[in-house]
């Protein structure tokens, strides 16, 4: 009886051990997820939060609307051009020796932006090369987060919900940027750019302690890399190209919108600083919601992926098509909430649909094409409103609006999970 009472111990000992193995390996997962998801809120902060203070810089750098908006634009142009070799340096070296050195180089960036700012009476043109470096290391450190969280899980359960977080995070950086940027900006003008150093430095030291990268044995070389990415791309360009154009489309109308209603909160109804600030944060709070929701909600049923999509896209284009015919402040935002709510739930289900719809060894690659994309409607959304501003306001919603349905369509035919294969 005493030897039995012994091996049962020692058998509930080892179980023991193991729960708590068990327990300590989730609990490092979760804290390296909020790790990883410190890099989209970081470096939405760089670029969203300068959206508030846009009307503030033409009046101190003496410049035009359409010169502002590409202190935005620049960033992202810059972005879209280095993604994919990012990507492939990703699935080549690793995610992490890709992703810190980024880092460290969007962070220089602001420190050239913020310092000329400072210093240099004619800053201008210097703002956009210290806004080009900050472009780069976007490049090299939001797309690829996407792909590491896909390499840490192999339950596309928990791939989706930890892509719902980083959603959550990317779209809590658009909630928190105009209040953050009219806050610092209320202080002194160029302080923004001074807070992006100090966020790029917390998230550098998040990634360097906190998160360990799967390890990925070294690709094929580039020839036969291409050659493979090329084969995988035109096994699965139909709901690539359709996942990819909603993406940038998304972002087109979100960052349109964005600079639209920070521009009319100023000038037409006289709004403000932090005031302006909170302003915006509502529709983004209900997007940042939203997101959150539906990445605990779809898991790995990759048609629910499809119709929660097809619903976010419907909502948005109803909402930005009745814009055209209201000019009341509060509809105005409230009609923005059921558009921000429809990008919200639609951005986790395409993440995830690109995530874990291909290989590990092209994942970095192909979500960085998406990526591409994303930051190819954040580049162009600001400018092309910024223009149609000159001309009708309700051009813009006819624009939107009509892109937002063109996107239901594409998502209705376009995206069709039971076919989708990884080869």
């Amino acid at each position: 009886m005493e030897y039995t009472g012994t091996l049962w111990e020692k058998y509930v000992s080892e179980e023991e051990r193991k729960k708590k193995k068990k327990e300590k390996k989730l609990e490092d997962k979760r804290w390296a997820v909020v790790s990883i998801a410190s890099i989209p809120l970081v470096m939405t902060l760089g670029n969203s939060m300068l959206i508030p203070v846009l009307p503030t810089m033409e009046k101190e750098l003496d410049i035009t609307p359409f010169q502002s908006s590409l202190i935005i634009t620049v960033y992202s142009v810059v972005a879209i051009i280095f993604i994919p070799i990012a990507g492939y340096l990703s699935d080549r070296w690793g995610r992490k020796r890709v992703i810190i050195p980024s880092l460290l180089l969007a962070a220089i960036g602001g420190v050239i932006s913020a310092f000329t700012a400072w210093q240099l009476q004619n800053a201008y043109w210097l703002i956009l090369i210290g806004r080009t470096l900050q472009g780069i290391g976007a490049a090299g450190a939001f797309p690829i987060v996407l792909p590491l969280i896909g390499d840490m899980f192999h339950s596309e359960d928990k791939v989706s919900s930890s892509l719902g977080i980083i959603e959550t995070a990317n779209t809590l950086g658009k909630v928190l940027s105009p209040i953050l940027g009219a806050v610092f900006a209320s202080v002194i003008w160029f302080l923004p750019f001074f807070s992006i150093p100090v966020f790029c430095t917390i998230s550098i030291l998040m990634m360097v302690f906190l998160v360990k990268s799967p390890k990925i044995e070294e690709g094929p070389n580039l020839n036969e890399f291409l050659r493979k990415t090329k084969k995988i791309y035109k096994h699965n360009r139909r709901w690539l190209k359709s996942i990819f154009f909603i993406g940038g489309i998304l972002m087109f109308i979100l960052f349109g919108v964005l600079f639209y209603l920070s521009s009319v909160l100023e000038s037409k109804y006289g709004i403000g600083n932090i005031k302006k600030g909170l302003f915006l944060a509502i529709p983004l709070g209900a997007l940042c919601i939203a997101s959150y929701i539906a990445g605990k909600a779809i898991k790995e049923n990759k048609s629910l992926m499809k119709w929660v999509t097809f619903i976010g896209l419907v909502l948005l284009a109803i909402s930005t098509v009745v814009l055209s015919f209201f000019e009341s402040l509060w509809l105005l935002i409230g009609l923005f909430v059921i558009g921000g709510i429809g990008i919200g739930i639609s951005l986790p289900c395409l993440d995830s649909l690109i995530t874990s719809g291909i290989e590990e060894e092209f994942r970095g690659t192909i979500s960085s094409i998406y990526s591409s994309m994303r930051f190819i409607g954040v580049a162009f959304g600001p400018p092309i409103i910024a223009i149609l501003m000159k001309k009708s306001n309700i051009l813009i919603f006819y624009l939107l609006g009509g892109l937002a349905v063109l996107c239901v369509f594409v998502c209705l035919f376009g995206i069709k999970p039971e076919k989708h294969a990884v080869r």
